[in-house]
């Protein structure tokens, strides 16, 4: 046992003077000083200095020497450099623009969608709903007028119709400039059609009055037929008197 520790105290020594010799070597290599590599590495980094030995790259890379100061590295650089910022300004123009464009995108989807606030009903829906108001009062006229029920039926549908058209605009996909312009359509098409039924309505009242007069007027002449029957009943018999009296 302690045999063995006697031998392994000797390779620790041996190991850590090999460690030191392997530091001490790497830092000998490390600061030695190379002009001619130096001097390579400074043309092709910065286009500097001359190639050593000189007459090594006379032999061997003639082309290379004569071509190396031009071909240093520093000038690939710098147009990399110019590139890149140019790229970088390319980059934050794009980038300011889809920007926007996100920002100006995000306010349509919520102008287009349903549940944004629709201003353009706010600014017409009085109006639309007070003309589609009439225009229902005027339907429920009809009968009343003299019309039937397949007419009242037929007004009915356009009044669907009209409603339906309402209820899409509201719920449809658009900007609220456009949503007016449809709700404009839709007042102006419910005003014409309302002036259409009032028109018949007219026309319906008109024809009913006209046959009331009629039905005034043949009454009138009845009456007038019985009573020129009693007056010539009355005057037949005043005169079948007289004739009798005179007779006696």
């Amino acid at each position: 046992m302690a045999r063995n520790i006697f031998l392994k105290k000797p390779l620790a020594m041996l190991s850590l003077l090999a460690a030191s010799l392997t530091v001490t070597a790497q830092s000998y290599v490390t600061y030695n000083h190379d002009d001619a590599k130096m001097n390579q590495i400074t043309v092709q980094e910065i286009g500097s200095g001359g190639l050593t030995p000189a007459f090594y790259y006379d032999v061997f890379h003639r082309s290379y020497q004569r071509s190396a100061a031009a071909k240093n590295k520093l000038g690939f650089r710098t147009l990399a450099g110019v590139a890149a910022y140019q790229q970088i300004t390319d980059a934050e123009q794009v980038d300011s623009a889809l920007t926007k464009r996100a920002k100006i995108e995000a306010l349509n989807i919520a102008d287009r969608s349903g549940g944004a606030l629709d201003v353009a009903w706010l600014a017409e829906g009085s109006k639309l709903t007070s003309k589609m108001q009439d225009f229902q009062s005027n339907i429920n006229r009809i009968i009343g007028a003299g019309g039937t029920f397949q007419e009242k039926e037929r007004w009915t549908e356009y009044y669907n119709v009209y409603h339906s058209a309402i209820q899409a605009t509201q719920d449809a996909y658009m900007p609220n400039a456009q949503r007016k312009k449809q709700y404009l359509r839709i007042y102006e098409d419910v005003s014409r059609q309302n002036e259409t039924l009032i028109a018949y309505l007219i026309q319906l009242n008109s024809r009913q009055k006209t046959a009331e007069l009629l039905s005034a007027t043949n009454e009138r002449i009845s009456h007038k037929a019985a009573f020129a029957t009693q007056a010539h009943n009355r005057w037949r018999e005043a005169a079948w008197k007289a004739v009798s009296h005179n007779d006696e």
